[in-house]
């Protein structure tokens, strides 16, 4: 599974960006998926997963009622809708797979996408 991310950019406080993945590949819809992020000088830390089925997410309590995460499995993308952002999600972002969502919330990824920056200014 190959993964490209894009959506990121420049936005200031309160504002709101939608990061998509794109998966190449006919078993997208196998994996569980998830974002994590990396601001400068930190170690790289989990935003939120997705089932397979899209029906059980799971959020960091940093981005909890601010960030969503979802996916079209037709279109073998997941998404990452951020509202209300502060300048502590100021990071590069990226997206993951994983065939054993455990393996998500581990950081243990079978597969990771390149990063996408987001820049969040006060």
């Amino acid at each position: 599974v190959q993964l490209q991310a894009s959506g990121g950019g420049l936005v200031q406080a309160g504002g709101s960006l939608r990061l998509s993945c794109a998966a190449s590949g006919r078993t997208f819809s196998s994996y569980a998926m998830g974002w994590f992020r990396q601001a400068p000088g930190k170690e790289r830390e989990f935003v939120a997963t997705i089932s397979w089925s899209g029906g059980s997410t799971y959020y960091a309590d940093s981005v909890k009622g601010r960030f969503t995460i979802s996916r079209d499995n037709a279109k073998n993308t997941v998404y990452l809708q951020m509202n209300s952002l502060k300048p502590e999600d100021t990071a590069v972002y990226y997206c993951a797979a994983a065939g054993d969502r455990g393996k998500l919330h581990r950081g243990w990824p079978d597969y990771w996408g390149q990063g996408t920056q987001v820049t969040v200014s006060s």
